[in-house]
């Protein structure tokens, strides 16, 4: 009995429970993992820190460590390392030129002692390289023509540069000479993309003189930078015509008519626009002149001006004269000879003395013009060949008109010759182009700068109407 109650005392239930539960282990230790990136430029190393530590900011050594980058939106594994006896590991990776692809972040899966973590994604900051943008290409470039400028985008250090830059043009003049204005202020042409050596090139066709710049607007990784200004004279297709210094300047001035378009001459031939019709109407023609508006036609054509360049002109003549019209202007283009200008003489306002569009003003600019339903100069009453649509004045202030009161509208050019803009021989270039087109020199030296289409009112009208117009030039 004895025995079994030193038993029963030996299994108690306390002793039972002890037996049964026992310790459970420590919990593993809060751990704090950071990681740093130091700056750098694109190309070249960064170093990268991990730190696991204790919250008691003790070093966690040997801890097996996952770096990861994130490129092209994913994350992917850099290296598996581990920290030394300081808690701390260090690696290197190149950056990239996106700061999009250099983030970075690390994890710690832990150990029995302790616990897992992971730290946030940083950012390696790019250092920035310094951008250099050159825009090359010729200096000068004849008009009409075109010109390739070349880009080149790099670093100081040599490193190529891909990506857009803007293409800057300021104009330096709308011409050579009188009437010539200035650009105010840059203006962006294009973008371009540069490839990936860092190049690219723009071809264009400057009408005027132009200044031209290109503008890198800089990336993460490189700075921006603009280029020196490259500066293109534009050059006038043919020499300009030199006068000389004794030579009155015409007493109207009118502006340089816009460049030639299209290729060559190109002329085109149309009836009278209601633009055109309306400003003729109450100037070149009003009511009683003997040709419609049915009758004519406008010829839109390119002529060489005294400045070399090409300009865009306009003459109204008849159905049956345009052709002549039309082929000599072309012969006198082809063979270079220059015109002052070409504007219809409406653009000249009315004549009370004139009863039509005011030919004074027009010789006076040294105008070149076909029809004017009007009287013969400085003889009222007589109307003028011009009335019929059948005439052409060609570059009245060099070739002036012996008109019953004297000469107009200068007397200077009349004993002066010009080998391309004055003529007082038949022999001349000018003469010979228009005589084999189909016209008359019907004056000669009495009216050098008149022109007659054959077949129509030329010498035969001047005889008929010599009494009339008092034995002189009816112009």
């Amino acid at each position: 009995m004895g025995t079994l109650c030193l038993l029963a005392a030996l299994v108690s239930p306390v002793s039972l429970a002890a037996a049964e539960e026992p310790d459970a282990p420590p919990e593993p230790a809060p751990t704090a993992l950071s990681l740093t990136a130091t700056r750098a430029y694109a190309g070249t190393d960064t170093t990268i820190t991990v730190s696991v530590l204790t919250d008691a900011e003790e070093p966690v050594g040997e801890a097996p460590v996952t770096i990861e980058r994130r490129v092209g939106g994913e994350w992917r594994v850099v290296t598996d390392t581990v920290t030394g006896e300081d808690g701390t590991v260090e690696v290197e990776r190149t950056l990239f030129r996106s700061s999009d692809d250099n983030r970075f972040r690390a994890s710690y899966d832990g150990d029995e002692a302790h616990a897992a973590s992971t730290s946030g994604a940083v950012v390696a900051a790019l250092a920035r390289r310094e951008g250099v943008v050159r825009l090359s290409g010729p200096t000068t470039v004849v008009d009409g023509r075109r010109v390739t400028m070349r880009v080149l985008s790099r670093t100081r250090s040599g490193e190529t540069v891909r990506g857009d830059v803007r293409v800057l043009r300021r104009l330096d003049g709308t011409g050579k000479g009188k009437g010539r204005t200035r650009g105010k202020a840059w203006r962006e042409v294009r973008t371009l993309a540069t490839g990936g050596k860092g190049k690219a090139r723009i071809t264009v066709r400057p009408r005027v003189d132009t200044r031209w710049r290109v503008v890198s607007p800089g990336q993460e990784w490189v700075s921006r930078d603009r280029s020196e200004v490259l500066r293109i004279d534009n050059l006038p297709p043919v020499a300009p015509v030199r006068l000389p210094k004794a030579a009155p300047s015409p007493r109207v001035h009118v502006p340089q008519q816009r460049r030639g378009t299209g290729k060559g001459a190109h002329p085109v031939v149309t009836g009278i626009p209601d633009g055109v019709w309306g400003s003729m109407t109450g100037r070149s023609w009003h009511a009683g002149c003997p040709v419609g508006r049915a009758g004519l036609r406008l010829l839109r054509i390119n002529y060489w001006g005294y400045d070399g360049y090409r300009h865009r002109g306009e003459i109204v003549a008849s159905v049956g004269a345009m052709p002549t019209m039309r082929r000599a202007l072309v012969g006198m283009f082809k063979a270079e000879l220059p015109i002052r200008s070409m504007y219809r003489v409406d653009r000249f306002g009315w004549s009370a003395r004139l009863q039509g569009a005011d030919d004074y003003r027009s010789m006076a600019a040294g105008n070149t013009s076909a029809f004017n339903c009007r009287q013969v100069v400085n003889r009222p009453g007589v109307r003028s060949p011009h009335s019929y649509g059948r005439s052409l004045d060609v570059n009245t202030w060099e070739n002036p008109y012996r008109s019953p009161t004297g000469l107009v509208p200068n007397a200077w050019w009349q004993s002066h010759s010009h080998p391309r803009v004055a003529w007082r021989s038949r022999d001349h270039r000018v003469v010979q182009i228009l005589t084999r087109a189909g016209f008359r020199w019907t004056y000669g030296n009495g009216d050098t700068q008149h022109f007659d289409v054959g077949g129509g009112h030329g010498r035969a009208m001047a005889a008929l109407r010599a009494r009339r117009c008092g034995g002189v030039a009816c112009d």
